[in-house]
């Protein structure tokens, strides 16, 4: 009996830590990687063709498609010379929100939902915390330590130094940004005016705030957050909270919705 059918699943599951960079890196292999790879195998077997013709004496001659075979692999030799780093960062960054997301995933024990990979505007935020303590955007920064030495971030209030260097882009800024962002969806789905506080993990390094700068953003070693959050004074309403949850869950499930 032939009859059309369909998946018992409604919506699609939530997106997992590290999504955004997973594809990012799978888009690089099949975009950069993945052809010059390929190119370079179709024109060595051609090679090997020509060369076993030559060896039967048989007319063609196998120098052009050894020529272009060379060429090729020299192509894809330099693709991979150019991309590894970033095809290593990437895997980098997937390996950190990863990490850092199977960590949140306790903190459902004691009240809390957990999002991961939230995509907004031409950004992903890596984690949306929402839970007795509020609501929490979670930037993870996965930096390359020294191999040797000191692996400090110090954060004096306005900028933050990686073993005593500040990184290309702003940290702050950018941890600012996916909180507004994050505080305007949320006022314009439920209509109401929710708190937001963005904060930036470092996964294995140690992170030194001086006192009274951990404020309108927080950096710390992800392990330092239960903390955090146990010291909060100011106790969001639990329904607010559930509202939240719930039309963060329903934007999440209707993007994914669009981009598929």
């Amino acid at each position: 009996m032939n009859e059309r059918t369909r998946s018992p699943i409604k919506d699609k599951p939530l997106r997992l830590p590290g999504r955004g960079l997973q594809e990012e890196r799978q888009q690089l292999w099949d975009d950069k990687l993945e052809p010059a790879l390929l190119l370079a195998l179709v024109f060595f077997l051609m090679a090997l063709l020509e060369w076993w013709r030559a060896w039967r004496e048989m007319p063609p001659s196998p120098w052009i498609f050894t020529v272009v075979a060379i060429a090729f692999a020299g192509f894809a030799a330099y693709r991979f010379h150019k991309y590894r780093p970033r095809m290593r960062t990437l895997r980098q960054g997937m390996d950190g929100e990863l990490a850092v997301g199977q960590y949140l995933e306790r903190m459902r024990e004691q009240g809390y939902q957990v999002f991961h990979d939230v995509v907004a505007d031409n950004f992903n935020i890596d984690h949306v915390l929402i839970g007795p303590a509020g609501v929490f955007t979670i930037e993870t920064k996965t930096w390359s330590k020294p191999v040797k030495g000191d692996a400090r971030v110090v954060y004096d209030g306005e900028q933050v130094l990686v073993n005593g260097r500040e990184p290309e882009r702003d940290v702050r800024v950018q941890a600012l940004s996916q909180g507004r962002w994050l505080s305007r969806l949320l006022e314009e789905s439920t209509g109401r005016r929710l708190a937001v506080q963005p904060v930036v993990v470092f996964p294995g390094w140690f992170v030194e705030a001086a006192p009274g700068t951990q404020r309108d953003v927080w950096f710390m070693e992800p392990k330092g957050l239960p903390a955090f959050l146990a010291r909060q004074r100011s106790q969001p309403a639990p329904e607010d909270m559930k509202l939240a949850a719930f039309h963060l869950s329903r934007y999440v499930r209707v993007r994914a919705r669009q981009d598929s």
